[in-house]
């Protein structure tokens, strides 16, 4: 099998490298104002921001987020690249983003100075499986009337496994960036230039992903990386499955209970896919 030229921008440390640091700051910059401008106005500039959010009390574990910065209008970003399937992620970036607010107050910011916060989630696995749309942006706003007046808070989350366009059918820059954070890494040669076209920011981001630009440490600490976070999603898949299974079992018992006074347990079995042994208990 021949080895690929570019590495995986999924990977933690590659991630951070092309969008947690100062000399692609442009790249970041570049990203965040094709994703968002649908919904936010141009970023000029940011400042990166320390990525550990501290607990109020020492004994929690502390948040650790993949990006944060903070643009030249006050705004706080909070990029996460999630490569496992994690059922609470929604509720995860709910809780960074709030994490991020909050501690505008223990800075000493007044509440009416209180800057917004804007989540980006990049996700290997369909977490709003209902919805079709691989990018999706989410808001809070008057039911009745549709208008945003609580303004703080916005996310969008970028759901890879959706994304299905090959390289002849790319358009926007949009549909780029999906194509960069699920294919770079069986991205040819030959291939590249379909894709990036004239867009020479896509191009820097590919040049830092070409593994014959990084030192052998630094290969060796992206295997390391690579496989922590391997182990990690097998886990997390693991534990997600296994939630599903406990889920539909709990299914099939709410089911038999309610069919035992008007069928046999033969065919409440086989309806179930519950034991004889295990409906008897129940009865």
């Amino acid at each position: 099998m021949m080895l690929s030229k570019f590495l995986d921008p999924k990977n933690d440390l590659a991630f951070k490298r092309i969008f947690g640091t100062e000399r692609n700051k442009d790249i970041l910059i570049h990203f965040l104002n094709d994703i968002f401008a649908r919904t936010t106005n141009p970023i000029e500039d940011v400042t990166f921001l320390k990525t550990s959010q501290n607990p109020e009390i020492a004994a929690l574990r502390n948040t650790i987020v993949d990006v944060m910065c903070r643009d030249t209008k006050g705004r706080k970003l909070i990029i996460e690249m999630q490569v496992g399937r994690e059922p609470g992620f929604a509720k995860r970036a709910q809780y960074y983003a709030a994490r991020a607010y909050i501690d505008q107050r223990d800075q000493g910011v007044d509440f009416k100075d209180l800057d917004e916060i804007i989540f980006l989630g990049i996700t290997s696995f369909a977490l709003f499986p209902q919805k079709t749309a691989y990018l999706s942006y989410h808001q809070m706003l008057d039911i009745e009337t549709h208008e945003r007046d609580l303004k703080d808070f916005s996310y969008a989350f970028l759901e890879l496994p959706k994304f299905k366009k090959k390289i002849k059918q790319l358009t926007t820059v949009t549909e780029k960036w999906a194509y960069f954070f699920k294919n770079a890494k069986k991205t040819s040669e030959q291939e590249l230039e379909s894709i990036i076209g004239s867009d020479q920011i896509i191009q820097k981001a590919f040049d830092e992903l070409n593994r014959y630009s990084w030192t052998v440490e630094e290969l060796r600490y992206y295997d390391s990386v690579d496989m922590k976070q391997s182990a990690d999603k097998a886990i997390l898949e693991g534990a997600y499955e296994e939630g599903e299974a406990a889920g539909e079992r709990k299914k099939a018992y709410e089911i038999a209970r309610q069919l035992l006074d008007v069928l046999d347990l033969e065919t409440i079995a086989k309806k179930t896919g519950l034991s004889l042994e295990e409906l008897s208990k129940l009865r």
